[in-house]
């Protein structure tokens, strides 16, 4: 037990007419975790809930979508340039406020306070023909008078949705690439009415959407913003230009809470800031909010949010007076407990948010269809009703043997152990974590280490017999004679051994680089197979040591598969290390001097000299050979195949594969 005196995180605190009984907040994020289109589900219910009974005091849930005025003859346009713009909304359909009622008394039997965020979020109406995203070329429809009522309407029509739920507050979204956002940016609203102006006239429509609402709800709800301390964007406002738009705003008399973050939607910095930003980098503008509101009586409560993922941590700025609350979304998705974990000193059982903000960024780009939420290290987000119906001891306890302490084995035997199976694990590194393990040595993932770190202490909590720098064989596992044997002994470097001269000594494997196993010269080429994280981040470890590289990258550009929320910063830490990109080629031939590329899209070749080491990045491919001599023994009853070693993915389908298997043992 880890005893820290939480004197301000665990303090309730009083905004407008709602009491918060604590200071941890789900801001509102749309990880898509209902099942039912337009509905708010048992999977919605289920999943946003378990932060109220794993203690987090404020449940925003995810976004209200509001409708647009379009002409009856023109078609919806939803997507991933557009946002939603759309005839109609899902907070129309009675059935919906039916759906959010039940999920506020869900919020409150678990003594949390239930706010809803509304949103005008999409590219194709503006207060001018501006494109919204500065990251995209969607010029949007100007906005007339008659359609911006409409929309202010819209916002008073939800609330009076909102009010009728039971819900405790309302914010409106003005952050990121929403409608409000468009009215306060510079560089979007440049309207010479009273909708455009300065500071001072900019913030009339975000204004007279509060007073629409609080003329529906009166003071029986909290009501607030949120949006962005600095736009981060070439002629944007920045943080003193924010600030006194907040202070015209809160003048007003309208807000009882502000909702502060940082960054946008495509590009560096994100609002959902990645495991390459500093942990509360811009706590610094809930500060000066507080400082500006402080003569206010009563002064709206600050909520700041971005990458806050550790109670402690949480504790000190509020300590510190940067903020009244914290919103900690990823730490509740990654552990929907941890706020109850730290009240009552159980800090070494948390599983820290890693920032791989891979739930987020899949939300907003599903890879899959339907679409599941997924987290990279906890097995049970976007399955919690599955797991409520599935989790139970085990109804005979087995001997089962793990091999592999990467994410797959390691929650394979974690479950299995709180189900009350005997499990023994063998890892033949000196310790937990695998890959993961592997990652944590480059640039800006140091905080992957946690995950290896909760795996080691869980191991011990549950009482899995832990062997390390153990090679396992197949009489070491049949000398413990298992019911269950699970191989998850992950994946090997993939290499192409259909291209000529590959064996040379100066061509080596990137793991082996972040493993310290192989070095190179000054001037690398780093030929890329992949893509996602694997390939920067190894580029990213070598120009840290002051070396030459550059990518020759298969496809159009580098990170395809790395999505909107972070693709920005890691192509922004490419350029600021010096790493030059070469896409659309692939190797086709290495000679002593120099290396042939092929361009992946016709036959055209590319002649390459002056290079000291090539390094590759391939992917990788299964290590299951233990597993198929322990098939073709046949003596294990139970028999499963985890993680890389049955196909190589990313770290979430790792974990819920092993997960899982430690579900059915």
């Amino acid at each position: 037990m880890s005893k820290v005196n939480f004197e301000h995180l665990f303090s309730p605190l009083q905004v407008g007419p709602m009491r918060v009984p604590n200071r941890i907040c789900e801001t509102t994020n749309t990880i898509n975790s209902s099942m039912t289109p337009g509905r708010l589900d048992e999977h919605f219910i289920a999943h946003h809930v378990a932060k109220a009974k794993g203690g987090t005091g404020w449940i925003g849930s995810e976004t209200w979508l509001l409708n647009l005025p379009f002409p009856p003859e023109t078609p919806d346009e939803v997507g991933l340039s557009m946002g939603f713009s759309s005839h109609q909304a899902a907070y129309q359909d009675p059935a919906f406020g039916e759906d959010m009622a039940k999920f506020v008394r869900a919020v409150h039997a678990n003594d949390a306070v239930a706010v809803v965020q509304l949103t005008h979020l999409n590219a194709v109406w503006a207060p001018s023909a501006v494109p919204v995203v500065g990251a995209q070329d969607y010029t949007p429809h100007v906005l007339g008078e008659e359609e911006i009522e409409f929309c202010l309407q819209t916002y008073a029509a939800a609330a009076r949705v909102a009010k009728a739920s039971g819900a405790d507050g309302i914010e409106i979204h003005c952050a990121h690439e929403t409608l409000g956002y468009s009215f306060l940016s510079p560089v979007t609203n440049r309207r010479t009415d009273r909708w455009g102006g300065g500071p001072q006239e900019r913030v009339r429509f975000v204004i007279e959407a509060l007073e629409r609402i609080r003329a529906e709800v009166g003071d029986s709800m909290a009501l607030g913003i949120r949006v962005g301390g600095k736009e981060f964007r070439q002629g944007g406002y920045d943080n003193m230009e924010f600030r006194e738009m907040l202070y015209c705003i809160a003048e007003e008399g309208l807000l009882d809470f502000v909702d502060i973050d940082a960054g946008h939607c495509w590009g560096a910095p994100s609002y959902v800031p990645s495991s390459y930003y500093s942990h509360a980098e811009f706590r610094e503008f809930g500060k000066a909010a507080m400082a500006d509101l402080a003569e206010m009586d009563p002064r709206p409560a600050v909520l700041f949010t971005g990458r806050i993922n550790d109670p402690v941590l949480a504790e000190e700025i509020l300590r510190d007076g940067f903020c009244d609350l914290v919103g900690m979304v990823r730490a509740g998705i990654a552990d929907p407990e941890f706020a109850n974990k730290a009240r009552e000193g159980r800090l070494n059982e948390i599983r820290r948010c890693i920032s791989c903000t891979r739930c987020i960024d899949e939300a907003s780009e599903p890879a899959t269809f339907p679409y599941t939420p997924m987290c990279s290290i906890n097995p049970v987000i976007g399955s919690e009703l599955r797991w409520q119906e599935t989790y139970k001891p085990a109804g005979t306890p087995r001997n089962v043997v793990v091999v592999g302490g990467g994410l797959a084995g390691a929650e394979a035997a974690r479950i299995a152990a709180m189900r009350g199976h005997k499990v023994t694990l063998f890892e033949r590194e000196k310790r937990l974590g695998g890959q993961v393990l592997l990652a944590s040595k480059s640039p800006g993932r140091d905080d992957f280490e946690d995950q290896v770190y909760f795996e080691e202490n869980e191991m011990e909590r549950v009482g899995v017999d832990v062997r390390l720098q153990t090679n396992a064989n197949l009489d070491t596992i049949k000398s413990l004679s298992p019911d269950a044997v699970v191989i998850a002994t992950g994946s090997t470097p993939r290499v192409p051994n259909d291209i000529p001269g590959i064996d040379l000594p100066h061509v080596v494997q990137g793991w082996d680089i972040l493993r310290g196993r192989a070095q190179t010269g000054e001037r690398v080429a780093i030929i890329s197979q992949e893509d996602y994280y694997e390939t920067p981040t190894i580029a990213e470890f070598l120009a840290e040591r002051g070396k030459q590289v550059e990518v020759f990258h298969k496809s159009v550009h580098l990170g395809t598969e790395i999505a909107r929320y972070s693709i920005g910063m890691v192509l922004k830490r490419m350029e600021q290390c010096g790493v030059k990109i070469h896409p659309s080629v692939v190797l086709n031939a290495v000679r002593e001097d120099g290396f042939e590329l092929l361009s992946s899209w016709g036959d055209m070749t590319y002649q390459q000299e002056g290079f000291d080491t090539l390094v590759l990045v391939y992917g990788s491919v299964p290590q299951a050979d233990l597993h198929a001599q322990l098939k073709a023994d046949g003596s294990i009853e139970q028999l499963y195949l985890a993680g890389s070693a049955w196909t190589p993915r990313h770290m979430a389908e790792a974990t819920r594969h092993g997960a899982n298997i430690g579900l059915v043992i």
